[in-house]
């Protein structure tokens, strides 16, 4: 397999420059490396904002009336949220953290819906106190905290009830979140006494239901599926309650490409599949179309970002393995590890060079199971290498730590052959700081 095969992974205006090297954003990646050293993530401007467009197109053109709203947790950072703001996604957050970035970045708190399955005292107080758009509401506790909140506060706050549907969505079973056995969501035996309970609440207005299923669903029909069982289920509590389903919100979880052998649909194929069952369930009960509310997260990060490390020592035990190790690993991706993810790399600075050697790409963690990319097929690699993996936008940086006291990397925007610095490498002074004497 030729490298060059892999490109279409990348960003979408990557190239290879005539010295051999892996070009992204009109950026030399080697003399990004020159520049802000390894490792290093980088997101490509271009690839954010048209991924960003093609949601709000693809289900902008089906249904009448939409928001996108970006899923945080794949990754928060000022400018990156900035960006999201421009093009007209609402945000998705899950913490007292997630919410006080969009705050100090005057994100408008209209836009905000509020997530998690625990939310603290303190979380809502901030989520009433800044006057944000919607909390998803996950449970009864979290439904009495309210109850009470709002009566202290003389707040009226605008909920969606999060109820689990009962869908397998054929995920990783640590992604999947729509089944019955999920800590996620009002479970199916009390679903209808959540609305009625809810419905009590004066401080509280219902203004719609939310389910989420999972992450990386390669096919529609589980979100067809749950699209059918809530909609019944609204038309029967609209009979029994009056509940009025003004909005409904989806969740998000498309799958991304991460290797060349498992492609994904594209975001067309699941804005005509949701869009189409929601109009046809909605004629079916008479009920009145609501708002449609899409989750994207780590579709919209994903195929932007890109890790780039250093190759350093080459182990070679004959007759089993090559180990080519970087300068990273579960540190700042461990995502291959906690989900089993499949990537696929390059070497940026001999894009031209032929594949020939199998090798399993290691990181430097003392952890065995501190694996990036198990049995690659790639060109003799040397010491001073620089491997670029792609598909890296999401969960990497949220998800990485200080194990081994190892320094987060830094993470640099790309566009226009121009590379702005957004978030930092971290130093010793970042990870004694919290330390008390």
């Amino acid at each position: 397999m030729s490298m060059l095969k892999r490109l279409p992974l990348f960003p979408i205006n990557t190239a290879v420059n005539d010295q051999g090297h892996l070009v992204i954003g009109g950026c030399d990646t080697v003399a990004l490396v020159s520049e802000f050293g390894t490792p290093l993530y980088l997101y490509d401007e271009l690839t954010l904002r048209s991924t960003c467009r093609e949601f709000r197109e693809e289900f902008g053109k089906r249904y009448p009336d939409i928001l996108i709203i970006y899923a945080g947790k794949a990754y928060s950072n000022g400018v990156l949220l900035s960006l999201i703001d421009e093009e007209g996604l609402g945000l998705d957050v899950v913490s007292e953290g997630e919410l006080g970035i969009a705050k100090s970045i005057n994100f408008p708190m209209e836009k905000i819906y509020f997530h998690g399955n625990n939310k603290s005292r303190r979380e809502l107080e901030l989520a009433l106190k800044w006057h944000i758009g919607r909390i998803v509401v996950d449970n009864f506790h979290e439904l009495e905290m309210l109850d009470k909140l709002t009566q202290d506060t003389g707040v009226k706050q605008d909920i969606l009830l999060r109820i689990t549907p009962g869908v397998d969505p054929h995920t990783h079973r640590y992604t999947s979140t729509g089944s019955l056995d999920s800590k996620f969501g009002f479970p199916l035996p009390l679903k209808e006494e959540t609305v009625a309970r809810a419905l009590k609440i004066r401080g509280l207005n219902v203004v719609g239901l939310h389910f989420h299923i999972g992450s990386l669903i390669y096919e529609p029909e589980p979100y067809v599926e749950s699209v059918k069982f809530i909609l019944k289920f609204a038309a029967d509590m609209r009979g029994k309650y009056g509940l009025e389903l003004k909005e409904l919100d989806t969740g998000g979880g498309f799958a991304v490409q991460y290797t060349l052998d498992k492609p994904a649909h594209p975001t067309a194929v699941f804005a005509e599949k949701i869009t189409s069952a929601i109009i046809g369930e909605c004629k079916k009960y008479e009920l009145e179309m609501p708002k449609l509310i899409i989750e994207p997260g780590r579709e919209i990060v994903a195929r932007a970002g890109v890790a780039v490390y250093e190759i350093g020592s080459i182990k070679e035990i004959p007759g089993v393995r090559t180990y080519a190790s970087v300068d990273g690993g579960m540190g700042d991706n461990i995502c291959p590890a906690l989900y089993g993810e499949k990537m696929e790399a390059v070497l940026a600075n001999r894009m031209r060079t032929r594949n020939t050697n199998k090798v399993t790409i290691s990181g430097k963690f003392c952890e065995s199971g501190d694996i990036l990319i198990r049995d690659i097929v790639m060109p003799n690699m040397a010491s001073g290498d620089i491997l670029a993996i792609a598909v890296s936008g999401a969960y990497s940086i949220p998800e990485s730590m200080n194990y081994n006291a190892y320094f987060r990397p830094p993470v640099i925007m790309v566009k226009n052959g121009r590379a702005k610095l957004i978030r930092r490498r971290e130093t010793l002074a970042d990870i004694t700081s919290c330390d008390v004497a």
